[in-house]
């Protein structure tokens, strides 16, 4: 009985292995282009496995596959394709070229080119370039990014503006900011900032507006020949801004992205905390620095930190307060900044016509207190193919942004107003006032 269930088991694993090397099996063949010209080093790999191979000075291959297995056939500038393993032992394809190594950029009016076709220097940036590490104002995403253009931030601080100078300054009396084209219309990108002896404002470019995900690509066009089309204005270049459209497919594409980033402030000057404000080594009298009616500006006077007591700027009814060092107070008056991003689009097609639709917030808060800017994008475009040579299309955009202070925070100023080697110049009254109360 155990003489026949050993020959029983035997003959089992046999069938088994005879089964098993049936389906094995090797193919050939050979990977040759549209022309019937070889492919040398062309790529034969098994889908959903690493096992593959490449073909030789001939474009000839060789590997052992199982019956039903698929295989992608692959070579650089050219379109990959599969065949499945059958009867057969021998696959031969040819493999078409791909032409999307032949970059299409928009250049001037909207007219779509080969960047090696054109006879001037132009540069394309694409979305993902643009948004994978995003900045409150877009052209400071353009910083480093493009040969010979330079981005210069006003400041640091929330909606301020950025200056674009391409190929360096071209006049000494005229303006030497770009023109801004957003799907073939031309874009105010003034900055209405003002500034006097008295201080003054910051306010974001035009182009700053724009909703980064809703951007599609910018070309830069730098040299006179690359602009010519638009004149004198376009004789510091143009920076040609292209939205996304809709998809070519009758279902609805939903797109969600969000972002969150953080700053702080890098470096600080490196400010002495031994000495307090005066001219002597022994003497001090607090001297009303808002009014502006005497003071000095030195800090050499008495030593910090010593035991010494004087009547001083937040001193209650003359009250002598310790002489002492505030080594973090200018750290204190920054803040951390947050930047939240969000945006939602939806996009459809159908036959001869596509749309997109999307909705985008920008909260930022900056490293200074009571800065912020907020920024709602709405935009939608819709594009109808007419004919094979006649397209038409509709894009809109409705944008507000704001940006004020929010309701003062007395314990914030508290930190600011403490540091007796220091005068805060431009602070009202007022704000002493609340520190008494606050004591």
């Amino acid at each position: 009985m155990k003489t026949k269930f050993t020959m029983i088991l035997t003959l089992f694993m046999a069938l088994i292995v005879q089964l098993t090397f049936a389906q094995q099996k090797t193919v050939t063949g050979t990977v040759s282009d549209e022309n019937g010209l070889p492919l040398i080093g062309a790529t034969v790999v098994i889908s959903g496995t690493s096992s593959g191979t490449t073909t030789d000075f001939d474009g000839n291959y060789k590997i052992n596959v199982n019956t039903g297995d698929v295989l992608n056939f692959s070579y650089v500038g050219y379109k990959s394709k599969v065949a499945t393993v059958g009867v057969s032992n021998t696959i031969n394809l040819a493999l078409e070229l791909d032409n999307t190594l032949d970059e299409v950029v928009v250049t001037a009016l909207g007219i779509k080119r080969e960047e090696k076709a054109l006879g001037y220097a132009t540069q394309n940036l694409t979305s993902e370039s643009l948004t994978t590490v995003r900045d409150g104002n877009i052209v400071n995403a353009l910083s480093g990014k493009i040969a010979g253009v330079s981005i210069t931030n006003s400041s640091g601080a929330v909606g301020s503006d950025s200056r674009i100078v391409i190929r360096g300054i071209s006049t000494i009396s005229g303006g030497t900011q770009p023109l801004i084209v957003v799907d073939g219309v031309v874009m105010d990108n003034i900055s209405y900032g003002d500034s006097n002896s008295g201080g003054g404002n910051s306010t974001p470019n035009g182009i700053a507006d724009l909703n980064q995900d809703d951007i599609e690509s910018i070309n830069v066009l730098k040299g006179g020949a690359a602009s010519a089309l638009y004149g004198m204005r376009g004789s510091n270049g143009v920076l040609v801004v292209t939205t996304k459209s809709g998809q070519q497919s009758t279902k609805l594409g939903i797109n969600i992205a969000s972002s969150v980033s953080f700053e702080n402030v890098y470096i600080l000057p490196d400010y002495q905390n031994s000495y307090g404000q005066g001219s002597s080594s022994t003497y001090f009298e607090f001297v009303d620095g808002v009014t502006g009616h005497g003071g000095v500006d030195e800090s050499w006077g008495p030593a910090l930190d010593s035991g010494l007591e004087f009547i001083q700027w937040n001193s209650v009814n003359g009250e002598a307060l310790p002489w002492v060092s505030q080594p973090d107070n200018i750290k204190s008056f920054f803040e951390t900044g947050i930047t939240t991003n969000n945006n939602v689009s939806f996009s459809k097609g159908g036959d001869g016509y596509s749309g997109r639709l999307s909705i985008g917030l920008t909260d930022q808060k900056g490293v200074l207190h009571n800065t912020d800017l907020k920024k709602y994008n709405i935009g939608g475009r819709v594009d109808f193919d007419l004919s094979d040579k006649w397209t038409a299309g509709l894009s809109v955009n409705y944008i507000k942004t704001e940006s004020g202070p929010t309701p003062m925070n007395t314990k914030k100023i508290e930190p600011f107003l403490i540091h007796p080697n220091r005068w805060l110049l431009g602070l009202k009254d007022k704000s002493r006032e609340i520190w008494h109360k606050l004591n």
